[in-house]
């Protein structure tokens, strides 16, 4: 079986980052992931990572695992099955064999929270999505809807807005969260209406999406005719082989203190994972640099 200096479980932006700076340490260490970038692959276009007036979440990505795998570190595409606390550090499972570990850093992202109504579970894939990038082309000349009103779900919108002829944006509060630049960027664009004060109900068709019920009328009914729902409405922490291990975790993530530091020793955690972050790419990239950084320091330590 082999062993490392650090198992990286995650390889998005926080992952990747990690294991830059474990090379620049000398560690012997180790990406398992899924696959590799998380959330990030489904951004169409990134206007805040320094250094990039734009890039696409899809070309960050390969240029961060260019950068990873050019310092020698090697990436595993396998999911963790489980983790157990040793002696000596860590037992990794995954489904392609097993690792020992002296320390973790758990990178492991988040996951798309569901609306979880009627229909939603019916119609994915036949017009219910969670990805605009990914599904936006199949909506060329149709109708469609966002449901959310962060600043992620503008930017869905305005995505969809170079296929549909008619983009909804459906939020529950009276004002959408957009930052001013995408804001301005929705009130010029005539293609999108937005719907305030609203919860979709169900999603209805027969073969695929048809419309969606809404809990109060909009110009006379609560029915609104659309091709496709896109649902962005936040995301979950990925925190379950976290919480089997015994780590402590809230219902926003991982609680880890300012160097990744969780209450158990030896394990670390960074990016969107960790509770009470500003989940951005460049957020999850810095707290993959602390975090190893921690790493370098703990192991340094043991070695005394």
């Amino acid at each position: 079986m082999d062993s490392y200096d650090l198992v990286i479980i995650g390889g998005g932006p926080a992952g990747l980052s990690a294991a830059i700076y474990a090379a620049r340490f000398r560690l012997k260490a180790l990406i398992l992931t899924r696959e590799v970038g998380g959330a990030i692959v489904n951004t169409h276009l990134i206007e805040n990572w320094p250094g990039y007036k734009a890039i696409s979440g899809v070309e960050l990505i390969e240029r961060l695992r260019e950068h990873v795998e050019s310092l020698g570190i090697e990436i595993k595409q396998s999911e963790v099955v489980s983790l157990e606390k040793k002696n000596r550090g860590f037992l990794v499972k995954t489904e392609a064999g097993n690792f020992n570990s002296r320390t973790i850093i758990f990178a492991t992202g988040t996951h798309h929270r569901k609306l979880n109504v009627p229909g939603e579970d019916e119609f994915y894939g036949r017009g219910v999505s969670y990805c605009a990038v990914c599904d936006g082309a199949f909506f060329r000349d149709k109708t469609v809807c966002v449901v959310g009103g962060s600043d992620s779900a503008s930017k869905e919108a305005l995505f969809l807005t170079e296929y549909a002829k008619k983009v909804y944006i459906i939020y529950r509060r009276d004002k959408i969260r957009a930052e001013p630049v995408n804001a301005e960027r929705i009130e010029k664009n005539s293609k999108i209406e937005i719907i305030t004060n609203s919860n979709v109900l169900s999603i209805n068709g027969k073969d695929f999406v048809e419309s969606v019920t809404l809990d109060r009328k909009y110009k006379g009914s609560t029915t609104l005719a659309v091709d496709g729902v896109f649902v962005e409405i936040g995301n979950d922490p990925n925190t379950d082989l976290a919480e089997k291990l015994g780590v402590k975790t809230n219902s926003d993530g991982v609680i880890a203190d300012p160097r990744g530091g969780t209450s158990i020793e030896g394990f670390y955690a960074a990016g969107d994972v960790v509770s009470g972050t500003f989940r951005q790419a460049i957020v999850a990239a810095a707290q993959g640099v602390i975090a190893a950084n921690s790493v370098f320091e703990y192991l340094q330590g043991d070695k005394k």
